[in-house]
């Protein structure tokens, strides 16, 4: 987490910013700053690479996300599960964006088509087995032009491992704030 926390951190003090590159903003609501960039956030470089916030589902708890490149995108989320015996879930994933697939034109935004692979882990309690499995992210992203927050809707379906190979179905919904 720490070097996430740097990397946003150098990426931020470097001006750029991979999920809106390509926006331009109307005349009359931006401003410009001494990089020459636009923003619609206060006046601050395009750098929001790092966002946090809440999903409800499986789990329900907080979630990160950290853009890598404009494409591509490592998330995680940890919280409480609702499958019994279950404490905490955490889940980590490597996603990639499709941005031209949903023309939302003339809504003040973006909604990428997401995909991706990843891995879950399920503590479990009352002497059952801890969970370990393989999931695979399918979700739409609302990232809005004008603040930095997003919105998102996923299913996840995965296969536990361990301690027993079996199907399920993780996902949720959910909101970030972009630092």
């Amino acid at each position: 987490m720490a070097f996430v926390a740097v990397a946003a951190w150098a990426d931020y003090v470097n001006g750029t910013y991979y999920p809106q590159q390509n926006y331009t903003p109307p005349a009359d609501s931006t401003t410009t700053t001494s990089t020459g960039s636009t923003d619609l956030y206060s006046g601050a470089p395009q750098t929001k690479r790092f966002g946090a916030g809440l999903i409800l589902g499986e789990p329900v708890g907080a979630t990160v996300k950290y853009w890598l490149n404009n494409t591509m995108a490592v998330d995680g989320a940890a919280g409480f599960s609702s499958h019994s015996h279950s404490s905490l879930y955490f889940n980590a994933d490597v996603l990639w964006h499709k941005f031209d697939l949903f023309d939302i034109s003339p809504a003040p935004g973006k909604m990428p088509l997401y995909f991706g692979v990843g891995g879950l882990l399920r503590f479990r309690n009352h002497g059952e087995d801890d969970v370990l499995g393989v999931r695979v992210p399918v979700g739409v992203d609302y990232i809005f032009d004008n603040l930095p927050i997003d919105v998102f809707a996923e299913v996840g379906p995965a296969v536990d491992v361990h301690p027993s190979f079996r199907g399920e179905i993780t996902g949720g919904i959910g909101a970030r704030f972009w630092f």
